[in-house]
């Protein structure tokens, strides 16, 4: 109290192990963490709040987790992240895919560019 800081805990219910399966076939255990870290990078001087990364991360967990698997590639928690940016910003999207998907070409940037504004041209069509 007398460093006037605010101190918070989370709790979390004990919850089944999921164990992530990673490109070079190693297995590790989930780690919530990390996609934090990679959507932070992502979403790095944008309007985006602390808040509403950590609700994307919750999304993501709570889809790999209601799939009922208790082991997931990560590519398919790449996937959930990627569709969750779309939802939220158009920069950290292409950031993160840039990054996870390896890209080595502007060609690719282009690509991936072109790709948001067609799913967001069809989007607001519906």
């Amino acid at each position: 109290m007398s460093c006037k800081k605010r101190f918070t805990t989370y709790e979390r219910a004990g919850l089944e192990e999921i164990t992530v399966i990673k490109r070079d076939g190693t297995r590790q255990a989930f780690d919530r963490s990390k996609i934090l870290n990679g959507i932070m990078n992502a979403c790095e001087k944008r309007p985006i709040s602390r808040e509403r990364m950590d609700a994307l991360v919750d999304r993501v967990e709570s889809k790999i987790r209601m799939s009922g698997a208790r082991e997931i590639e990560s590519k398919k928690i790449g996937n959930i992240v990627i569709k969750e940016l779309f939802k939220l910003d158009s920069v950290a999207y292409i950031r993160f895919a840039s990054v996870y998907n390896s890209f080595e070409s502007p060609e690719e940037f282009k690509n991936t560019v072109l790709l948001f504004k067609n799913r967001a041209s069809e989007k607001n069509r519906k």
